[in-house]
C-alpha cells in the first residue's frame, strides 16, 4: 500500500473520529492498526498521530478508572 492511500485512510479515519466521538474505543483501535501496519512497512508515523493515539490511550484509561471507582447502584 502507498504512503498516499495510508494518507487518505488515516484523513478518513480522523474524520470519523470527529463525527463519532463516542465510539473513541473502536477508533483508537483503528488508528493504533493503521500505526503499525505504516511501521511493518517502513514507512514514517505522523508525529501527530503518534501523539493522538497516546491521548486517546490515556483518556480511555482515565475513563476505565473513573468507571472502576464508582460506587454500583446495585445493592
Amino acid at each position: 500500500m502507498a504512503f498516499e492511500d495510508f494518507r487518505m485512510g488515516l484523513a478518513m479515519l480522523l474524520d470519523e473520529i470527529a463525527k463519532n466521538p463516542d465510539n473513541k474505543h473502536e477508533l483508537q483501535e483503528s488508528l493504533r492498526e493503521k500505526l503499525t501496519e505504516m511501521r511493518d512497512l517502513g514507512l514514517p508515523l505522523p508525529e501527530d498521530l503518534v501523539e493522538l493515539e497516546d491521548y486517546l490511550e490515556s483518556d480511555l484509561d482515565e475513563e476505565e478508572d473513573e468507571t472502576a471507582t464508582k460506587p454500583s447502584d446495585e445493592g
